[in-house]
């Protein structure tokens, strides 16, 4: 439910008919898209809420990676998932709650996490690494969360903050805590940790940002990028004859045509 002075925000008049008030900092409603596809069951039953929510989710992250968030309207979110701009704000009464399901429904954290400290763990720093990387840059992967993200950002959007401090952040203080675990295990050279694990991570979102926002063809299969990220990561970070094992794959992998 919203407080009366956000209603002045919608570009349409409002029905005749009493309107539910809408919490503070719901979702500026006015616009309309053509529906780019409803979900609705098999069988024509009707819809359970979670199947509505999966919707709205949907509806949402594909309007906000294609339009941006300032672009996008509850209005159209509405009509994309097939239901009422009323139910929108039902399953989501304000912004940051349907920011915080997108995040949750693009990004699982959990079970890698739990697959890196294990590897962690053995000081299998190959596994560490490729775990990492494999995670975003994998056969499939959706483009959706890199366009949001990137979009979020560049309009000062409350989901990027959101994203680096619950997502992002895991990864650059986590990889950093072990780089610094290795380096005090004298396996790696020293180096500054967490700018290291910033130019790792950097490798994987540069290598998204040109084969999936700018389209460039790679040369590569995604298992082969990562492969060779992390050998050659490895490479630089090693000390004596553990750098001499990340070399194995110098000189591999398909030459471009």
């Amino acid at each position: 439910m919203v407080s009366n002075h956000l209603l002045t925000e919608r570009t349409m008049k409002t029905p005749a008919r009493s309107q539910p008030s809408r919490p503070s900092g719901s979702i500026r409603p006015s616009g309309s898209i053509r529906p780019s596809g409803s979900i609705r069951p098999s069988g024509g039953l009707r819809p359970s809420g979670q199947e509505r929510q999966a919707g709205i989710i949907a509806a949402a992250a594909s309007l906000f990676a294609a339009k941006g968030f300032q672009g996008t309207t509850t209005k159209e979110i509405a009509r994309t998932a097939g239901i009422s701009e009323a139910l929108v704000f039902k399953y989501f009464p304000t912004k940051r709650a349907l920011y915080a399901a997108i995040l949750a429904e693009k990004v699982s954290l959990p079970e890698l996490l739990a697959a890196v400290e294990e590897a962690a763990a053995k000081r299998d720093d190959e596994r560490v690494f490729t775990l990492i990387a494999g995670h975003r840059i994998r056969r499939g992967a959706d483009p959706t969360l890199l366009r949001l993200l990137l979009f979020s950002a560049l309009e000062g959007h409350a989901l990027s903050d959101m994203f680096f401090r619950n997502q992002h952040r895991v990864f650059y203080d986590y990889l950093a805590g072990y780089i610094a675990r290795r380096t005090r295990e004298r396996a790696f050279r020293r180096v500054d940790p967490l700018l290291a694990a910033r130019a790792f991570i950097g490798m994987v979102v540069h290598h998204r940002l040109l084969h999936e926002i700018f389209l460039v063809p790679t040369h590569l299969s995604p298992e082969e990028s990562v492969a060779h990220y992390v050998a050659l990561f490895l490479g630089g970070l090693r000390t004596g004859a553990l750098a001499a094992g990340s070399a194995r794959l110098r000189g591999g992998g398909r030459r471009r045509p």
